[in-house]
């Protein structure tokens, strides 16, 4: 029996109601949640973003914004903007779009991110506290996506669930690990460095993929009847794939998440609560 699909795209819609009823509720007090992306350099693929996020905002009466520096900027140029952006009381969130061009290092300028406005959690400290399971500020957008998806799953609550998360990385991989922990899942974290890695994701219960590799994930690795979020999104041929071959893991699957459908269309609008929610706190709203 093919998997039951996690639908991202009236998850999204159902979560962007409660988004647009709070943001109402701040302009009738004069305030305009207002988000800016903080951009090094202009190309292409930042601007298409941006855009996407401009959309959004319009949709749940948040105003979005661009604010860039030179590609060629250095260091100490971009911490200024962040800075500037921080001390700034009509800016509510605030994100800083990756990659940065090569002579950038994040690590170097993410402190610098202001940490009541952080809405993707870049910073250090919104990291820390994350890990250390006392609270963040904001949990960053994708791996917000996805948990969303997984209260939806009928996986929920996590507690005892054996789960398995193959990628690593500080953006999706690590903060979904430990957000998974802090419900008390059973976890295997897998990489590149990962020995059989069918051994691993064949035993869990929750499988969540976020690599980068096309179709990594195949029929064969995973556990029948398991729940699988797939947070790969790679343009092969002019198609869009997910890490998860889809055709065949849903045959095998439980339940899925489509690409595109699935997680995509939760993070943006994750971001956008992120927003609302830094407005309610910096007016006192909450």
């Amino acid at each position: 029996m093919p998997a039951t699909i996690l639908d991202g795209r009236s998850l999204a819609a159902e979560l962007r109601l409660d988004i647009a009823r709070r943001s109402e509720a701040l302009r009738v007090r004069g305030i305009e949640p207002h988000l800016v992306v903080a951009v090094a350099g202009e190309d292409a693929a930042s601007m298409a973003y941006v855009q996407s996020l401009v959309r959004e905002g319009e949709r749940v009466g948040i105003a979005v914004t661009l604010d860039a520096v030179d590609a060629t900027a250095g260091a100490s140029e971009v911490r200024a903007l962040l800075e500037r952006l921080g001390a700034d009381p009509s800016v509510h969130g605030v994100i800083l779009q990756q990659p940065l061009p090569r002579h950038l290092d994040i690590r170097r300028v993410a402190d610098a991110m202001p940490p009541d406005k952080d809405v993707d959690g870049a910073n250090p400290v919104n990291q820390g506290r994350l890990a250390f399971g006392s609270g963040t500020e904001f949990v960053p957008a994708t791996p917000a996506a996805v948990m969303a998806l997984l209260e939806r799953s009928s996986r929920w609550p996590l507690r005892g669930v054996r789960a398995c998360m193959v990628g690593r990385s500080n953006v999706v991989g690590l903060p979904v690990s430990l957000l998974m922990m802090r419900e008390n899942a059973t976890l295997t974290i897998t990489h590149g460095a990962t020995v059989d890695l069918r051994r691993h994701t064949r035993d869990a219960e929750v499988l969540i993929v976020a690599t980068g590799v096309p179709g990594l994930i195949r029929a064969d690795m995973v556990m029948p009847g398991a729940t699988v979020i797939d947070v790969g999104t790679t343009f092969v041929d002019g198609k869009l794939v997910g890490d998860v071959a889809y055709a065949e893991v849903a045959e095998v699957a439980g339940e899925i998440t489509p690409v595109p459908g699935g997680v995509g269309p939760v993070t943006n609008v994750a971001l956008m609560r992120n927003v609302v929610l830094a407005a309610e706190r910096l007016v006192g709203a909450i």
